[in-house]
């Protein structure tokens, strides 16, 4: 994923990208070994299906704050999921071109956790007195690249990041994250044949010592079979806390899409198809388990 043109929306998906790519070694991993098999002839080649982030339902933040960004630079609003189990909430958003990734970001419905849990986060977003978005000059793209990748409250200590990790595994997360980069999504379907069904992929990636999620199994298809997705397990990462303590925890991981034409197309040529002919949006269904790839159960399945 790469942008040539010096819009801020170029800018801040470049920026983006470049920091995840050097954290998440699998993004590395994965294209190295899809040039070594001439599959593609650079990252470039690589189609993006959506990029994710994760925030927390609180005053002055959350996904009233964060679209705010992404809607100055020409995204849409689409459908709204309720993840009831995960207590999140999320919204996808419709590029303002098709070389652009979708996004889908979600939001902790933090008054759902126990008054415990609630009162941990609160003690590091309450000084967080106006939307820090509203001070943003959105057509500075250095300027909001580097609002994405900056801390927005004080480091947590060990001890909460803990205990938020026992009730809500998401809350743990961005807690300590913020709002990095969740994942990018290599778009199987763009890909050539041998590689562009995920049942291929899946075993190029595991051919390749790559761990999957398998939550709701390697693969996890929509109610209507069009559209599939898989993913990467996170890697562990050496975290220090403000208490001076180190804790190995989750970072972000990569996802894998194929999107299907829909039933008026599919009698084309695959040659013919563009992204108009294949199946939008996203799935309640699948994003639930996708949001595991972040999970301890996940990370430490044999």
């Amino acid at each position: 994923m790469h942008f040539d043109e010096q819009k801020p929306l170029d800018i801040v998906l470049n920026d983006l990208f470049d920091q995840y790519s050097k954290h998440v070694a699998d993004v590395s991993k994965i294209t190295n070994a899809l040039l070594e098999k001439a599959v593609i002839n650079s990252q470039e080649d690589i189609v993006n299906d959506h990029i994710a982030f994760r925030t927390l339902g609180v005053s002055h933040l959350g996904i009233q704050s964060f679209e705010k960004i992404f809607q100055a630079y020409g995204y849409e609003r689409r459908d709204h999921y309720y993840f009831e189990a995960k207590k999140l909430d999320a919204y996808w958003y419709a590029p303002p071109a098709p070389h652009y990734p979708r996004i889908f970001v979600s939001e902790l419905q933090v008054k759902a956790l126990s008054e415990e849990a609630q009162q941990i986060i609160y003690r590091y977003t309450n000084p967080i007195v106006a939307d820090p978005v509203a001070k943003l000059d959105l057509a500075d793209g250095p300027g909001v690249a580097a609002f994405l990748q900056q801390p927005l409250w004080s480091l947590p200590t060990a001890k909460d990041y803990e205990r938020l990790l026992q009730e809500s595994e998401y809350a743990a997360w961005v807690i300590y994250n913020r709002y990095y980069l969740n994942h990018y999504t290599i778009s199987i379907h763009e890909l050539q044949a041998g590689y562009n069904t995920l049942e291929a992929f899946n075993a190029f990636l595991e051919g390749i010592g790559i761990k999957l999620n398998t939550s709701g199994g390697k693969i996890k298809t929509s109610a209507d079979g069009l559209l599939r997705q898989s993913s990467t397990v996170s890697a562990l990462y050496d975290a220090t806390f403000s208490d001076g303590r180190t804790l190995q925890i989750a970072g972000s991981y990569v996802e894998f899409a194929e999107r299907l034409p829909l039933p008026a197309y599919q009698h084309l040529d695959p040659r013919e198809l563009t992204a108009a002919h294949r199946r939008e949006g996203f799935e309640a269904n699948n994003a639930d388990k996708i949001f595991e790839s972040t999970y301890t159960q996940q990370i430490h399945k044999g």
